[in-house]
């Protein structure tokens, strides 16, 4: 085995242990001199003063010491190892062979002597710890690893620090490393407003996530720093409390409480002028998760019952900051909690103020990514944000913009120039419009740079192309997306809210279909069929509380907060239960859908398209040989009928699909033909039709009843047959070309 060596401070306290014990003249080094010597110890003494006072142990040492029999003076002698100083010594070094240390340390002589049986040096520890081995030496390394960091930071003797301030923060130490509060002054003139209270001088931030609660105790920190507040603040300390740290190692009842009363009995007493002492604040971040910390049982005492005579006696002055969900939730239940603290709104920055703050905040991010801002890319980064996250909050989500696009900018860079460039590369509007593509599934289309419109204006031509003789459809869909780009729509409305109307098989779920590929977005397809029923219509929106299914959110609503810029396809909305058209309501007039808990899926960005077939029965009584009224009008007459006035006010438009002529037909014979023209290309097979096969399957595909979909089942019973046994048993095994034509009124192979 390894030689095992020694920390430069295990030595020392060994060393000391030995001139303790020729000091009082015994004969052999116990390790009752060496708890001596390590009561003496700063680092160990912190430790242990969370439990004990580090005095009385050494006071019961030096006791126990006294009555020792002692070697005469006028002989001479050289003490020796005790057995059980051996013992300590054995096992710390067995502690360290077992473990990852690389010296015995001083926690491994501390558990040496833990470990002895019959050993008043091990029953006098023990006593001071109150028997709680396992959290003092948690402590006890912790503390050793904290005194490590500091040493090597600093390069020299650390000055002595209270155990309590290990486990806070003081942020007017730290707050230069911090982004600058911009902007807030209301909020910070009314927190400083109620921190001079006399009584109950406790404000509580509440706000949404990412609004800048954190940010606005920062900005109070540099003011003090800086000298900017009332004579009453001057000189007061802010320390950040953390629940994490005051949990960790926390094993058995009354660490956490020992903690808490620690820090605050600290904070209390930590006072630059003794002449004119000023009361310190203590900032709670996520003070909710006060309420219940610690308690083993629904009467025990937890962290919040505690604060309360702090929170009264006036010595400490504390700011908490949570949010509007989690206030709600959890603190509101404390109604002692509430009647301490002064509430103060953090509203989330209109668009303006975000603009204003990330172009203060612009100086630090260019300088750490080495890059360039644009003005008009800072801008963009708080527009786009605002419209399309909708599940975060301002100035938070525009940071993150400008932050991920300047890293995204660094790294390219760097692969493509290598390391140690000093060109600085300019972000422009196209970058953070790629990072919000990537993030939050918006299409490049909808990110277009100003001048590129030619994708948008070529839409409706391609989606023509593969579309046939629904122009007006077309029409209204392509209109509402560009008024959108153009930012002419009502911002609190969806893209478009439509209603097709039809026979079956004329297109109407393809336009949908076309429409999401074409626009690059997801195409979200709710079968109505499956919610016939009252109680399948709430897995929409998640089920009432107490139910079922409680826990997995709505369908609807959770397909929308995941891809918020999509086609939503409502198929045959007609069969669904007719509390289907309560619950969209919402969406099509506000753009907003609330579930079974609360949380809010937008709609801004959707495209919301329902297809009906209603009144298909009626409709064939219009048509005859005089009739020039088409099945879809006949339909769109029972479709007033069938659907709620309320309902059809709030569509964008409700659009007549005209039945299949058969112009139509043979269009779309001709595309279904060229797809299958791609399949057989992989097959080398090369199929051609002669004008009477084509003319065949036209006759035989094309009736108004059916639509297209009856093209389908004739070129699948009719064509494929054909062609599949010849690519698999005879000519074509191998490609080739083949023609089909007419033999005795049926499709054959020439």
């Amino acid at each position: 085995m390894a030689e095992i060596r020694q920390t430069l401070r295990a030595s020392k306290m060994l060393n000391k242990a030995y001139e303790y014990c020729k000091k009082h003249r015994h004969e052999f080094v116990m390790p009752e001199h060496l708890l001596l010597a390590l009561a003496e110890d700063l680092t160990f003494c912190e430790a242990l003063i969370i439990f004990d006072s580090t005095q009385q142990l050494d006071d019961r040492v030096k006791e126990y010491l006294e009555n020792i029999e002692s070697i005469p003076e006028d002989m001479e002698y050289e003490p020796e190892t005790s057995a059980q100083m051996s013992k300590v010594i054995e096992s710390a070094v067995q502690q360290v062979a077992l473990s990852s240390a690389e010296a015995v340390d001083i926690p491994h002589l501390t558990k040496g002597i833990l470990e002895l049986k019959d050993s008043w040096a091990a029953y006098l520890l023990n006593e001071s710890i109150q028997g709680q081995e396992a959290s003092f030496m948690s402590h006890l390394i912790n503390f050793y690893r904290y005194d490590d960091e500091l040493t090597e930071e600093a390069g020299e003797e650390r000055k002595p620090d209270a155990a309590w301030k290990h486990l806070v923060t003081c942020m007017n130490d730290a707050y230069k490393k911090q982004n600058p509060l911009i902007g807030r002054k209301e909020e910070l003139e009314r927190t400083i407003q109620v921190l001079c209270r006399m009584d109950k001088n406790n404000p509580l931030h509440v706000g949404e996530p990412g609004v800048g609660k954190t940010a606005l105790v920062w900005g109070l920190a540099r003011m003090i720093e800086e000298g900017n507040v009332p004579e009453r603040l001057k000189g007061c300390k802010i320390y950040q409390l953390d629940l994490g740290t005051l949990l960790a190692g926390t094993q058995y009842r009354g660490d956490f409480e020992n903690r808490i009363k620690q820090i605050m009995d600290g904070v209390a007493a930590d006072q630059a002028n003794p002449v004119e002492p000023v009361a310190n604040i203590v900032y709670i971040d996520e003070i909710h998760t006060l309420v219940g910390a610690g308690a083993t049982s629904d009467s025990a005492l937890d962290a919040s019952n505690m604060l309360k005579p702090y929170l009264e006696s006036g010595n400490i002055r504390f700011i908490g900051s949570t949010t509007y969900e989690e206030y709600n939730r959890h603190f509101s239940r404390s109604k002692g909690m509430i009647r301490r603290f002064q509430q103060i709104d953090i509203p989330e920055p209109t668009i303006d103020e975000a603009k204003h703050i990330l172009r203060q905040l612009q100086s630090r991010y260019e300088k750490f990514h080495n890059v360039k801002y644009d003005d008009n890319a800072i801008d963009f980064a708080v527009e786009a944000s605002a419209k399309h996250v909708n599940d975060r909050f301002l100035p938070d989500k525009a940071i993150d913009l400008i932050d991920e696009a300047g890293a995204q900018l660094e790294v390219k860079g760097e692969r493509s120039k290598g390391k140690g460039r000093k060109s600085q590369v300019s972000v422009t509007k196209a970058d953070i419009a790629e990072v919000l593509a990537k993030t939050c599934k918006v299409d490049a289309l909808a990110m277009a740079e100003d001048n590129d419109y030619q994708q948008l204006e070529s839409l409706a031509p391609r989606m023509l192309s593969q579309i046939y003789g629904q122009d007006e459809a077309i029409r209204q869909v392509v209109e509402s997306v560009q008024m959108s780009r153009a930012g002419l729509l009502d911002d609190n409305k969806p893209l478009a809210s439509l209603l097709f109307v039809g026979p079956t098989g004329v297109g109407k779920t393809e336009v949908a279909r076309v429409l999401a590929k074409e626009l690059g977005i997801e195409l979200i397809r709710f079968d109505m069929s499956e919610y016939t029923e009252k109680h399948a219509v709430a897995k929409l929106i998640g089920s009432p509380a107490g139910y079922v299914g409680y826990e997995d959110g709505g369908l609807l609503t959770d397909a929308i907060r995941k891809s918020p810029n999509a086609v939503l396809l409502l198929d045959e909305i007609e069969k669904a239960h007719e509390d289907i058209y309560n619950i969209l309501l919402q969406a099509m007039d506000y753009a907003r859908l609330t579930d079974n808990k609360g949380r809010k899926a937008d709609f801004r960005n959707v495209v919301l398209i329902m297809t009906s077939n209603a009144g298909a029965q009626f409709a064939s009584s219009h048509i005859g040989f005089s009739s020039n009224v088409s099945r879809g009008e006949a339909m769109m007459k029972q479709v007033k009928k069938t659907f709620k006035p309320e309902f059809l006010n709030r569509l964008t438009g409700a659009v007549v699909f005209h039945d299949m002529d058969k112009e139509m037909a043979t269009l779309i014979l001709k595309k279904k033909l060229r797809e299958l023209d791609e399949k057989l290309e992989a097959k080398q097979v090369k199929m051609t039709l002669t004008p009477e096969a084509f003319d065949h399957l036209l006759k035989e595909g094309f009736t108004a009843e059916y639509g297209a979909r009856e093209m389908d089942r004739v070129i699948a019973q009719q064509l494929k047959p054909l062609l599949m046994r010849e690519i698999l048993f005879g000519r074509l095994k191998n490609g080739g070309d083949v023609t089909i034509n007419i033999k005795d009124g049926s499709l054959a192979i020439k």
